[in-house]
């Protein structure tokens, strides 16, 4: 299922990825705000059509281009236990500060949101190196 949002003519193409920041204060009064701002702050988003319609965007200063989005899988680490295929899970940074382990960036680092629910559409077989001792399994997640 595809969601909708503007995003810069320049930047309208298929294929084109981002991840969506949230609203700035420009957007408060923007009449397309609500067909604009439908999507998930920190997710990253793949555009997969660009419809012909157009409308002027005062965050981008220029037009701004309807497109067809879906959220991109991202590889994520959750508790053994909750990982079930097609189940929702909320997580976010685990408390970790090992900076050696070769989980960290998917675990603990900076690019993941505090707190987000995501559906698991893969799991790996192995479980998830983890050198605090948690039980964990590397997922595919939206």
């Amino acid at each position: 299922m595809s969601d909708i949002t503007l995003i810069s003519t320049a930047q309208a193409k298929v294929g084109f990825e981002f991840v969506f920041q949230g609203a700035a204060p420009v957007c408060r009064t923007c009449p397309y705000r609500h067909a604009c701002l439908t999507l998930d702050a920190g997710r990253r988003y793949s555009v997969t059509h660009v419809r012909p319609v157009s409308h002027p965007c005062a965050l981008q200063e220029t037009v701004a281009s309807v497109v067809e989005v879906r959220a991109v899988p991202r590889t994520l680490v959750v508790e053994s236990r909750t990982a079930v295929v097609g189940s929702s899970v909320e997580t976010g940074r685990y408390g970790c500060n090992r900076l050696d382990c070769s989980n960290w960036d998917i675990c603990s680092g900076p690019s993941l949101p505090v707190k987000q629910r995501y559906r698991i559409e893969t799991i790996h077989p192995d479980p998830a190196e983890c050198r605090i001792g948690r039980t964990l399994k590397r997922v595919e997640a939206v």
